[in-house]
């Protein structure tokens, strides 16, 4: 992750959550107290964001905050497992829980559902990706989660690639116009990539030499004759639709890529809790 785009956005989730002041801590405990806490998983997990974000949260909220025991990012823990050990300044350890708390548990709980996936397709090659469905503000981070779990990243943003999509072709008018326009325009660097739901599009795409097909929103015995059709002169993306109850079959037809817009938009937030310590 960019360390100093991180920072802003912590900083500013700091001061969205402070605002001008915790009337409740601060008029409790002098600014010379201090304390301890840990984080603590209340449920099973896959850890992402402990040293990463979550400490980082502290750090800025107090440079004098000092933070230990770190579980690194992609490994599972059990429920009762310590994740993080922070201790300084009473107030600040205070302040900065919540924020640091929703993160955690946002970036765990991601990291945890691509874990799923992932588990589901093991016994095959294609990879699970993101998509671009991520809370707004939240993207770096959610995509940093997605790859702790086991997964990887598909675009970053618009600028980060060429995909033509049925809302490109509709208004286009063709498939094959829309990729003759972006092939002269696209750097020999930059793949293109088409997204099609029907068997004659992928037979278009092929026409034209795409890199990336994206089957999308395909039942089973279409993904399968795309896949032999295609046979290995793009590479195959399935998309639309996945869930873990499908995904196992949709990797068994041969695609390379399923991409999941659930891993970011629907997946749950894990329970972590801060404890105090006596």
């Amino acid at each position: 992750m960019d360390r100093s785009q991180l920072h802003t956005m912590l900083r500013s989730f700091l001061h969205e959550d402070i605002g001008h002041g915790d009337l409740s801590s601060e008029p409790l405990f002098s600014r010379g107290e201090e304390g301890s806490a840990r984080l603590e998983a209340r449920e099973p997990l896959v850890a992402a964001g402990v040293e990463t974000v979550a400490a980082e949260v502290f750090r800025l909220q107090n440079a004098k905050i000092q933070v230990s025991g770190a579980v690194a990012d992609g490994r599972s823990v059990s429920a009762g497992d310590t994740l993080l050990t922070v201790s300084g300044p009473v107030v600040d350890l205070l302040k900065a829980e919540r924020v640091a708390l929703n993160l955690l548990q946002r970036l765990c709980g991601v990291a945890s559902f691509t874990a799923r996936f992932v588990e589901k397709t093991k016994l095959y090659p294609a990879r699970i990706t993101d998509t671009r469905k991520t809370t707004p503000g939240l993207r770096m981070l959610e995509k940093y989660a997605v790859r702790a779990g086991g997964g990887y990243n598909h675009r970053f943003n618009l600028s980060d690639g060429v995909m033509i999509k049925d809302n490109h072709i509709a208004a286009c008018g063709s498939l094959t116009r829309a990729v003759e326009i972006l092939r002269e325009s696209t750097p020999h660097t930059i793949r293109i990539e088409v997204e099609t739901d029907t068997l004659d599009q992928v037979r278009e795409c092929l026409e034209c030499d795409v890199d990336i097909i994206m089957l999308d929103n395909m039942d089973m015995e279409s993904m399968k004759q795309a896949v032999t059709l295609i046979n290995g002169r793009a590479l195959v993306e399935a998309s639309g639709g996945v869930n873990l109850e499908t995904v196992a079959a949709i990797a068994a037809t041969g695609v390379d890529i399923i991409s999941v817009g659930a891993l970011t938009h629907s997946a749950p937030s894990c329970d972590i809790g801060m404890d105090w310590q006596t």
